[in-house]
């Protein structure tokens, strides 16, 4: 699977660089959970290796890209990304949108980032019921965003669910998509974030698992040692299967171009 060596500023000015040209591009923040989604499923890996940039948004997969020789490469977290994102988009006068999460979740979300950026202009904002929609009305998605004028629309989905929608209306929704999780539950106060220390060290899925064990237990008690034992195998060359970490050929972030 492919993860691009960029950092905050680079993913930055290219998600509004495409959002000024009014682009339909997607991008994913990934972390071992992808991968590892995408080691398991053929159409998941598709779906990654074809988004437009792919950051490493989990510390595990920074230390992978430095190993591979990437030195430079550098976290690039959602929930840190998304505020960055909503600043310089204020500031470049881009409407905004945001697709996901409760309603409850939304409405705390637009109050925050409306006191925090308090010149931003909210175009879009929809949560989606937890069932699939069916074409009549993912075609009126579709239309009242396009209609909306929205550059860069926010994805609060969980993954892969957020990933397979962005795929999927790549060419159709006139914008940036931006997959970014959890993001809209921590901006809106409903979830706990885990300590910047615990972040640092790689440790934020144990805090993430001991506060949502129900939800998260066989994602990361299955996910992460296979990650650790494939990744091994990758980096002393004793498989042939890509794992994790190598640039996009046509990525724009100088980082990556190394």
């Amino acid at each position: 699977m492919r993860v691009d060596a960029t950092s905050y500023s680079g993913a930055t000015a290219i998600v509004l660089d495409w959002a000024r040209a009014r682009a339909s591009r997607y991008v994913c923040v990934a972390t071992v959970n992808n991968v590892m989604e995408a080691f398991d499923s053929a159409d998941f890996r598709r779906v990654m290796n074809e988004a437009d940039l792919v950051t490493p948004d989990g510390m595990p997969l920074v230390w992978g890209l430095r190993l591979l020789g990437h030195r430079n490469a550098t976290r690039v977290y959602g929930p840190d990304l998304t505020p960055v994102v909503l600043r310089e988009a204020a500031a470049n006068h881009l409407p905004v949108g945001f697709y996901g999460g409760s309603p409850d979740v939304l409405e705390k979300l637009q109050q925050a980032v409306l006191t925090q950026f308090p010149q931003l202009n909210i175009a879009y904002a929809f949560s989606p019921p937890f069932r699939p929609l069916a074409p009549a009305e993912d075609e009126q998605v579709i239309e009242t965003i396009n209609r909306s004028g929205v550059r860069v629309l926010f994805i609060g989905l969980n993954t892969p669910k957020q990933d397979y929608w962005m795929a999927a209306h790549r060419g159709r929704i006139g914008c940036v998509m931006l997959g970014v999780g959890a993001a809209f539950d921590f901006m809106a106060g409903s979830k706990r974030q885990a300590p910047r220390w615990m972040m640092c060290i790689g440790m934020e899925w144990f805090f993430r698992l001991v506060t949502e064990p129900r939800r998260l237990w066989k994602r990361y008690l299955t996910h992460n040692p296979r990650f650790v034992i494939l990744f091994a195998l990758q980096l002393f060359g004793w498989t042939r299967w890509p794992l994790g970490a190598a640039c996009a050929p046509d990525s724009m972030t100088p980082e990556c171009r190394k």
